[in-house]
């Protein structure tokens, strides 16, 4: 049964046909790739697909399916959709869930550049803080419309994994 694979504002239909071990034949939407997956307990998986080597590091966020993809020079926020994760989130439709209503940093780093102040309205998707962290540069967005209520953290401060960074109401 297919799944769908949210990347950033992209939405893609994903399943697996066939597995051989670390060999996968993958449809997303109605393209197939063959592909040869490695992954270890660090949550870093290296593909090689038509003779192209991608290595991604997959954070999870505080959100449940839902990660950061981290590449060599980009990152994207990736959430996977599943029965369970349509449910979830059609009984919570409505008010803020708690994991929206709090920007937190998914591994440690540091405080490139706060983007927003407290009493700041903001919409879904507006970038409120820069983080630094395994030498790349995230932005990371508000996941609602809001108000800022509080921001923990000053340009140049050091946090650590699953910190609260800035709270909205």
């Amino acid at each position: 049964m297919p799944i769908q694979v949210k990347l950033n504002d992209r939405i893609a239909s994903v399943k697996i046909l066939n597995q051989n071990e670390n060999l996968l034949e993958i449809k997303v939407d109605d393209r197939i790739y063959k592909v040869d997956l490695m992954h270890n307990d660090d949550g870093l998986f290296s593909i090689l697909e038509n003779n192209h080597s991608h290595n991604i590091s997959l954070v999870p966020s505080a959100k449940p399916k839902t990660y950061t993809a981290y590449t060599l020079y980009q990152s994207y926020d990736l959430e996977v959709i599943d029965a369970e994760a349509r449910y979830i989130r059609n009984r919570g439709e409505g008010a803020l869930s708690q994991s929206e209503k709090k920007i937190t940093a998914p591994m440690p780093g540091k405080i490139v550049k706060v983007l927003v102040e407290e009493g700041q309205e903001v919409n879904k998707g507006d970038n409120a803080v820069i983080i630094s962290a395994m030498k790349m540069e995230s932005e990371y967005k508000a996941a609602a419309d809001g108000t800022i209520k509080k921001v923990h953290v000053s340009d140049g401060d050091t946090v650590d994994a699953n910190q609260v960074l800035i709270e909205i109401e």
